[in-house]
């Protein structure tokens, strides 16, 4: 007997233990302090933000809306990164609304620019502390007057690394939209349709490209197939630099894979966007950089 009740009140007190021990982590007692019972850990604060409050654009003439207006001169106000024309909406006027854009945007970049002057059009944008800075360049670089001239990709690497570290040193958590190179060969395949386009095109626009328009011989195809393969490789290491740095976005391709139509091309060169095609710009640019995920 008497072990009997040593056995019963030895599981009585287990009982009371184990329960005491659930309540102690759960069950009906409190939460610990600075928890809320059954809520889950808040979610972290995503790197990218989708709705930043100002934007600073670098890059070439396309940026520049070059010939998009009047022929052979800039026209900043319909570029598809900052500009206010209604009938582009440009990314920063679609990020943040027409009479804060016109407050909020800064454009540097500078018509005839390669890669190697994006440092210094970075270290003009930093003053700003935009957060964000949208990134076009790499045609001039294609665009030269041989194939030989044009920009090593080694060369190209370098100058865009030394863009980012600018940034980076100043502006560790700006943001970078980066655009591709456009296909400039289809640029060519559209524009030579219009003898007034090539006319102009003799006037120095894109020699390496669009150089002898209308040859078709074995050196002309292998020419315009070799300042094709360079702007890939260019993308591809804009491409690849872009995926190393968490606040970056690389519209992965999406320019470059673009099919303008001449009615997006601009009626001076026949090669620029046009006031249309600037808007394509805008929309592939607000798409990515407002996108979830990429």
């Amino acid at each position: 007997m008497r072990n009997r009740v040593w056995s019963v009140a030895a599981a009585l007190t287990a009982a009371v233990v184990g329960v005491a021990g659930c309540d102690a982590v759960g069950g009906n007692s409190p939460a610990p302090s600075g928890t809320r019972a059954g809520s889950a850990a808040p979610s972290p604060t995503p790197v990218w933000d989708r709705s930043p409050g100002s934007v600073a654009a670098v890059g070439d003439s396309i940026t520049r809306a070059f010939d998009a207006c009047g022929v052979l001169s800039d026209c900043p106000e319909a570029s598809w990164a900052t500009g206010s024309s209604e009938d582009v909406d440009s990314l920063a006027v679609r990020l943040l609304g027409r009479a804060r854009a016109a407050e909020r945007s800064w454009n540097y970049a500078v018509t005839g620019a390669r890669m190697a002057d994006l440092p210094r059009q970075m270290a003009r944008a930093v003053t700003r502390s935009p957060e964000l800075v949208t990134v076009m360049a790499g045609a001039n670089d294609a665009c030269r007057e041989s194939t030989a001239s044009m920009t090593p990709v080694a060369a190209f690497r370098a100058s865009f690394e030394d863009a980012l570290h600018t940034l980076r040193r100043s502006l560790p958590k700006a943001q970078v939209y980066v655009a591709s190179v456009p296909d400039l060969k289809r640029l060519w395949s559209q524009g030579r349709t219009s003898a007034l386009g090539k006319e102009v095109w003799k006037l120095g626009i894109c020699p390496s490209m669009l150089g002898d328009a209308d040859a078709l011989d074995a050196a002309a195809v292998e020419r315009r197939a070799t300042v094709q393969r360079r702007v890939e490789d260019y993308n591809e290491v804009l491409r690849e630099l872009c995926a190393k740095d968490e606040r970056c976005r690389f519209d992965g391709g999406a320019v470059y894979a673009y099919r303008f139509r001449v009615g997006q091309l601009s009626r001076w060169d026949w090669f620029h966007p046009s006031v249309d095609g600037q808007a394509r710009l805008a929309e592939i640019a607000y798409r990515t950089v407002t996108a979830e995920e990429t």
